[in-house]
């Protein structure tokens, strides 16, 4: 932090004047002192690296082990990445982009195509030509009255409170300005979520944050004046995530600020738990008649669900509860056991749920066999990085999608794994203000709108290599995967469509 800063000019500052007094040789030691405050003064005050801002000097030795990436990069490539931090390729791709700077690389494919489970999508004779700002779908069923234009891609659910004021400020800024909606988390709606004016998916946890009563139940009249916020296009019910399914949210007591205290109605400094089932509800009409409540609360707004998916039969069971009551949320969002938080306990985040990409293909199927698809959207999350993740996505099913790592990477987030104790250098995952205050919001800001903007005109240019004009018509027979190294299969093989 800065005052490391400091301490080591005071450090200086007295050798100096040791060395003068003992040997007569204080003005050598300027030699290294000066360059040395004068590289830390321009630190503080320059705005592009929040490291730097908040880590004078030693902040550089970060900079220069990234320098030597392109040497190192086979490495991280090679590596397993399916663990919980992004590759080096992964990064890179994110900070280029967020950054608009070359993002092509040299010398072809940096994968092996013969190896097994090596996935990609095939080209066509006949290209057509995609405009990214037509990348947008409709959502809001027939129970809907105002329904939402929402982006192909959007800022995944992520609470003030896990991130810090900035992070918010600086998401919800870049959401604004590129046209693409940022949700809330559960953790409530702040000023940070309102003031630069970017469109809100408000979520809403099984501790009803932002609509709760002192003994922790929903509060009606406070979901109605809070869903009545212009910003608030859609309303997003959660009953579980990928993360830590089946568990509660976390927030660690160091975190807990007086404001984020009076935002979530819960003591101050204590760690926040969240019950891991909803009160307002215990089974599937139960759950319909609430998202139904909701919907009239907030004006007619698309209300949705979020879930890792687990029992398949409990989800089967929903459906066919939907057709009965003739009643049902305008989305569904499907997370991945490879969805990431701020923090889990290590046998949930490890060993619960079920994975993205076979969890969204059982939900979509069971959508289409209800022939309620058309009339609920699916959106998925879970390592979204790159404009073939998407693709990939929107092959198996998916409507739309939600990125969170991705997203925080373009604010400057360097996978410190410093989230659940409020030490973040970065600036992001911290209440603390002497490191959140390095994180320049305008900067970030133009950042995440970048990644945005370049992530989906490669999407749009990968759709169009592929003959298709809208992607809407994606399907499983698009997207490869080689199963061994004589065999490759669609995922229309491996997964038949219904």
């Amino acid at each position: 932090m800065r005052k490391e800063f400091y301490l080591a000019f005071l450090f200086v500052a007295v050798l100096n004047v040791f060395f003068y007094y003992q040997w007569s040789t204080g003005l050598y030691s300027l030699v290294f002192f000066v360059p040395f405050f004068m590289l830390g003064f321009r630190d503080i005050r320059q705005q592009r690296h929040a490291i730097k801002a908040n880590f004078p000097v030693f902040g550089h030795l970060r900079y220069l082990f990234e320098s030597i990436r392109p040497e190192i990069n086979q490495y991280f490539i090679e590596s397993n990445t399916d663990g919980k931090p992004f590759s080096r390729e992964q990064r890179s791709v994110v900070y280029q982009r967020a950054k608009k700077v070359l993002d092509t690389v040299p010398f072809g494919t940096q994968h092996n195509v013969y190896q097994q489970g090596y996935e990609f999508v095939t080209h066509s004779l006949y290209p057509k030509h995609v405009d990214r700002s037509k990348l947008r779908i409709t959502l809001g069923s027939d129970l809907c009255k105002q329904p939402y234009s929402l982006s192909l891609l959007n800022i995944s659910a992520m609470s003030f409170g896990s991130l810090s004021p900035n992070a918010i400020l600086a998401l919800n800024g870049g959401a604004k300005d590129g046209g693409f909606a940022h949700n809330t988390g559960e953790g409530g709606i702040s000023p940070y979520h309102l003031e630069p004016g970017g469109d809100l998916i408000w979520q809403i946890g099984t501790a009803y944050f932002g609509c709760r009563t002192h003994a922790g139940d929903f509060d009606p009249e406070l979901f109605r004046k809070n869903a009545s916020l212009p910003q608030v296009k859609m309303i997003e019910l959660k009953l579980s995530q990928g993360a830590k399914p089946g568990h509660g949210g976390m927030l660690s007591g160091k975190k807990v600020t007086p404001e984020i205290a009076a935002i979530r109605n819960v003591p101050v400094g204590v760690d926040v738990l969240s019950p891991p089932a909803h009160t307002a509800f215990s089974d599937a009409k139960g759950m319909l008649s609430f998202i139904s409540q909701l919907r009239e609360l907030s004006g007619g707004k698309p209300v949705g669900i979020k879930l890792c998916l687990g029992h398949r039969e409990e989800f089967e069971e929903l459906v066919a509860c939907m057709l009965v009551e003739k009643n049902y949320p305008d989305y569904i969002v499907v997370d991945g056991a490879e969805g990431g938080t701020g923090a889990a306990p290590l046998e949930f985040s490890n060993y619960m749920g079920m994975p993205g990409m076979d969890a969204l293909v059982i939900v979509v199927d069971c959508l289409r066999k209800s022939g309620l698809k058309d009339k609920i959207k699916v959106l998925s999350t879970g390592k979204i990085t790159t404009a073939f993740d998407i693709v990939k996505i929107l092959c198996l099913g998916a409507d739309a999608t939600y990125a969170a790592r991705s997203m925080m990477l373009a604010l400057g987030c360097i996978q410190a794994l410093r989230c659940n104790n409020n030490k973040c250098p970065a600036g992001v995952a911290t209440q603390n203000p002497s490191l959140f205050k390095g994180l320049h919001v305008p900067t970030k800001r133009t950042r995440v709108k970048n990644f945005h903007q370049e992530t989906l005109e490669a999407v749009a240019h990968m759709v169009g290599a592929m003959g298709i004009a809208d992607t809407a018509e994606l399907r499983r027979h698009h997207l490869h995967k080689r199963i061994d190294h004589n065999q490759i299969k669609t995922y229309a093989d491996l997964h038949p469509e219904t």
